[in-house]
């Protein structure tokens, strides 16, 4: 829902501005939280191991969702960044030592090329700034899943809670001077509309505080190859809203993508269903 609700409130509150509000009110959530569990505590050297992971998932990643969102579209959005898991095996193959199968490797490119033909090329005149839009959310999925491999070497040492509070903080002081720069252009005149409001408090609570923690929670237990399959799932939701509420167009370009990178998750997924029927039949054996 995330790509939906931030459409609607980047209508009335500019892409950083918007950005940093979402951080602050995270930050105040898992604030809270942690001061209660008592998970904020790390050691000064991962300081700067956790800043990285702020600026390249918070600031940069969703700020690249926003901006590109603005320009572009929810459902696009949702389906470019929907690239992600497999530049997550990639990132895992070279950060992590994850093993990366030639299925994996047949996965990445059939993703990349989804992603290629959702893109198209710019016809010009009215599509240019979505063309860009488009450009800057491929940019949101690279960053996206380097976010998530380096998140992962950090939940093996603190918990998920530790870890997403940090990088919140870090995400808000990285996030302001490009608030103030967006500012110093143009100011944002805040809405006295109470829906904008309230998805603004869900984009803060649900989409940042909730959404990020249960991500980084998950792969405390299983690898990032496996776990970033569940990112396919955005596309269909994002895509559906984006239809029904937001009246959003959806080309041909769009199905035909789509169907790429969904063989590319079949493909993906394939493989270790096959070998935990293998173990099981030869435990049962």
């Amino acid at each position: 829902m995330t790509y939906v609700v931030s459409k609607v409130v980047l209508d009335s509150i500019s892409p950083w501005l918007l950005l940093e509000m979402r951080f602050l009110l995270a930050l105040l959530t898992l604030g809270i939280i942690s001061l209660f569990q008592k998970s904020w505590k790390i050691n000064k050297k991962d300081l700067v191991p956790l800043a990285v992971i702020a600026l390249v998932g918070y600031t940069g990643s969703i700020g690249f969702q926003f901006v590109g969102t603005k320009l572009s579209g929810a459902a696009m959005g949702s389906l470019i960044t929907s690239a992600s898991p497999a530049l997550i095996s990639l990132f895992a193959f070279f950060i992590l030592k994850e093993k990366i199968n030639s299925r994996k490797i047949v996965s990445l490119i059939l993703a990349t090329i989804g992603v290629i033909v959702v893109i198209g090329l710019p016809k010009g005149g009215s599509n240019l700034g979505a063309y860009f839009g488009n450009l800057i959310l491929v940019g949101a999925a690279i960053t996206w899943a380097l976010y998530t491999v380096l998140s992962k070497v950090q939940t093996s040492k603190y918990s998920s809670l530790t870890v997403t509070t940090w990088a919140t903080v870090f995400g808000v002081i990285f996030t302001l001077p490009f608030t103030f720069l967006e500012q110093s252009k143009h100011i944002t005149h805040l809405p006295t509309n109470g829906w904008i409001w309230m998805g603004v408090i869900f984009l803060g609570t649900i989409s940042t505080a909730g959404a990020f923690y249960l991500w980084n929670k998950g792969f405390e237990y299983i690898d990032t190859s496996t776990g970033s399959l569940f990112f396919f799932l955005q596309p269909l939701i994002g895509t559906i809203f984006g239809y029904f509420l937001l009246n959003e167009e959806i080309s041909p370009s769009f199905f035909i993508g789509s169907i790429l990178i969904v063989v590319a998750v079949y493909l993906s997924i394939k493989e270790p269903k096959q070998k935990t029927t293998l173990q099981y039949n030869s435990k049962k054996a």
